[in-house]
């Protein structure tokens, strides 16, 4: 058993790396690139937005401080033909050289990115700092000096449209008294644009327009006007003709089961026309007329919509027999636009068959599970699956073991409910999914078993929208054990085992909704960005209700219940928010916190077993092990994990996490952790797990620790090292672990996936 004063490998290869000279491959003539910095006089523009400005930036640190990328490229030897040394300078990362040319590139970068927002008289100065040994340190001093601003805003354009789009106010991204900032001028031209080509203009471009400025007034002032650009003035009447001509869909194609790209209206095998919708196919009709249409957003007779177009991708793109679409407009004439969509399938039809050998106590077993999904069942792109188990066992002193089960789900890609309106369900991007599942298990020595559980659930995200929602219109749960032996009762079944809610008949009919949200941007990785998972649901009235409309007879413990169980009735209620504070591409801090409440009414006592809460373990205070940390101040009897216990009512987690990225594939983390449950009311089981206002502060557990994680993108394994700072199970005098102890106040854990 080891023991604490050893110092555990991770942080033996820590001071190994930090020993490591990072200017080891520095040549005698040359710097490490050790620091850049940028400093601005400017209030509104500050070394975040220049940063990205910058050709040459120093090596990664953690902290900023420990190279650990480069330390690891050190620790190899000059001789490259050794197979070690190639191998650690790939895990790491060379030095990165001071280089005097790409210093002066960022400056005038940098100046010319202060002259864009405005500030055409700033001055950007360098200087290098080369006392350190072989390091230098990089400054550029930003004198923003006063700013030029746009006195006048002027539109110069006569079409009355464009003139309207421009003019806008409310709108427009230049305004009088603004900054003459370029990138917003940019953006205005994409801006107008856009809703140009979604009223109509299909030829309109932001590259027609230009703008003029004028700055003689010689008071850090500039006159801006927008209009066309010359060439399209001086242009032939026809072609400004068809640049301001507004156009309308004729009709629109569909060709699907198609290989080609490019539209083609030859004539095909076969077709079928549906108003002004036409459909091509070639061989078997790959969906539906109608489905096509429903996810079409571009109508026939309408005026052309750029935004249109963007969402028909969109919605033919998520359909599971669609593999990718391409969408182009052919113009007919009179301002008329035919709409032609290729629709190239996905493979209609997949199975997959596993097995597995098993061995346990001496019984050896079978296990296998056959799976099909057919992502068109009903040619209305509706996915269906279905997944068979099967498992037997071959027992030494006893029958032997059989195990079958199924599992079948049915997804519709659109919202299966009434009175939604076409326009309402385009807007979503919505699924409706069903599901059927039951599992037999038959152990003669011991006992039967069935777990069978169905359910309905919706599932929609408006297009362009960072929320996303679920709602579960039901979801049914029942276990039934029909025989349990005596022997197998007594052993597992008592108050002491960890297994005895797996083996008590229940049933949970319940209905849910759960939310989403997040501020995250594939475009900005390295912005700042918050992520919130919310949801609530309930349990039981249904039935409840029914049983008191029909009178039902109560059992004598006061219950009512269903084919003879006890069904539970409860709502609970969960919050989650997770912010993410990133201060480059290999440093960030996340902060998190979760907050949870269940509360048992009318038909039961307490809360099912698989809806308690537990805390500790690898997702929540990770100094104690899974399911060992509360109720409140309980303390479980001896060593053991007391899972039926150690679970309550109510969730807090507060965790810090700070992740750097360490070498190669290898990132690290420095966490605390916070947090415990508790029960709604006093048990008797649960001594000291009631919650109370006046004392959960000084109930609240804490830890740290630290943690590696292999990240493959596909997926990350980690490993978390957690250690007890505050138990408040213990007496007062013992609560803060200032001396903390191998056996009861460590913790690893080894999990997939990052904990928040």
């Amino acid at each position: 058993m080891l023991r604490i004063g050893k110092t555990p490998l991770i942080i033996t290869l820590m001071l190994l790396l930090a020993g490591c000279s990072v200017t080891k491959y520095v040549p005698d003539d040359g710097y490490l690139l050790n620091k850049v910095k940028i400093v601005s006089d400017a209030k509104d523009i500050g070394q975040d937005q220049l940063s990205g400005y910058l050709r040459q930036t120093p090596n990664a640190g953690i902290f900023g401080l420990w190279k650990a990328q480069v330390n690891l490229y050190s620790l190899s030897g000059p001789d490259t033909t050794r197979r070690w040394n190639r191998f650690l300078r790939k895990l790491g990362t060379p030095p990165e050289l001071f280089d005097a040319d790409l210093t002066q590139t960022s400056r005038e970068q940098i100046q010319m990115a202060m002259r864009n927002k405005g500030y055409l008289n700033a001055i950007v100065t360098d200087s290098v700092d080369t006392h350190q040994h072989k390091r230098a340190n990089v400054y550029y001093r930003v004198t923003a000096n006063q700013p030029y601003r746009i006195h006048q805003y002027d539109i110069l354009a006569q079409q009355e449209d464009l003139k309207r789009i421009a003019g806008d106010s409310t709108r427009r991204k230049l305004q009088s008294g603004a900054l003459f900032d370029i990138d917003q001028m940019d953006a205005e031209r994409d801006r107008i644009a856009t809703v140009m080509q979604r009223r109509g203009y299909y030829n309109f471009d932001k590259d027609y327009l230009h703008f003029l400025a004028d700055s003689s007034l010689n008071s850090n002032q500039v006159d801006v006007a927008l209009g066309l650009r010359p060439y399209i003035l001086s242009a032939p009447d026809s072609v400004r003709e068809a640049i301001f001509r507004k156009y309308t869909i004729r009709r629109v194609i569909f060709m699907a089961n198609a290989t080609q790209s490019a539209p083609t209206d030859s004539t095909q095998i076969d077709s079928l026309n549906i108003g002004q919708y036409k459909f091509v196919y070639i061989g078997k009709r790959l969906l539906r007329p109608g489905v096509l249409i429903d996810n079409c957003l571009i109508i026939p007779g309408q005026t052309y919509n750029a935004l249109r177009v963007d969402r028909t991708y969109e919605a033919l793109n998520k359909l599971s027999p669609v593999r990718y679409v391409n969408i182009a407009m052919r113009d007919v004439g009179q301002g008329l636009l035919d709409c032609y969509v290729v629709v190239t399938p996905n493979k209609k039809q997949t199975a997959s068959i596993e097995g597995e050998g098993t061995y346990s106590a001496g019984d050896f077993g079978i296990a296998g599970t056959l799976g099909y999904t057919h992502r068109n069942a009903f040619r209305g792109a509706e996915e269906f699956s279905l997944k068979l188990h099967a498992a037997y066992e071959w027992r030494q002193n006893a029958d032997n073991d059989i195990e079958i089960g199924a599992d079948m789900g049915l997804k519709f890609p659109n919202v299966l409910f009434p009175f939604l309106s076409t326009e309402t369900k385009q807007r979503l991007r919505a699924q409706t999914g069903i599901n059927i599942s039951y599992n037999l298990q038959k152990r003669p020595s011991e006992y039967t078993r069935t777990i069978a559980g169905a359910g309905i659930r919706y599932t929609w995200q408006a297009r362009r929208s960072p929320l996303s929602h679920a709602f579960d219109l039901l979801d049914i749960n029942y276990v039934y054990l029909p025989w349990i032996s005596d022997a197998f009762r007594q052993y597992f079944i008592n108050d002491q085992s960890i297994m005895r809610y797996s083996f008590e008949d229940h049933l949970i009919m319940r209905i849910g909704y759960s939310g989403s949200y997040t501020s995250y941007k594939a475009s900005q990785p390295l912005r700042n960005y918050v992520a919130m998972h919310y949801g609530i649901e309930t349990a039981g009235n249904l039935l409840w209700g029914i049983n008191h409309l029909a009178g039902t007879r109560q059992a004598d413990d006061g219950s009512y219940r269903v084919f003879d169980i006890r069904y539970s009735q409860y709502v609970k209620a969960d919050f989650d928010i997770v912010y993410h504070q990133i201060f480059s591409k290999n440093n960030r801090i996340v902060y998190h916190l979760a907050l949870g409440s269940g509360i048992p009414y009318g038909n039961a006592n307490s809360l099912p077993f698989e809806k308690r809460y537990y805390s500790g373990g690898a997702n929540s205070v990770r100094g104690w092990s899974v399911r060992t940390l509360g109720p409140g101040t309980y303390r479980s009897r001896g060593n053991r994990i007391d899972i039926n216990n150690q679970a309550g009512d109510l969730r807090l987690d507060m965790n810090l996490e700070y992740r750097p990225k360490l070498f190669w594939k290898l990132d690290g983390a420095l966490f605390f952790d916070a947090g415990n449950i508790w029960t709604i009311r006093q048990y008797d089981s649960q001594p000291g797990g009631e919650f109370k206002w006046d004392s959960f502060m000084k109930e609240i557990a804490m830890s740290y620790g630290i943690g590696l994680r292999l990240d493959f993108s596909f997926f990350v394994f980690r490993i978390d090292y957690g250690i007890k700072l505050y138990d408040p199970s213990l007496t007062a005098s013992h609560r803060w672990r200032t001396a903390p102890t191998w056996r009861d106040d460590m913790a690893f854990h080894f999990a997939i996936g990052y904990p928040f």
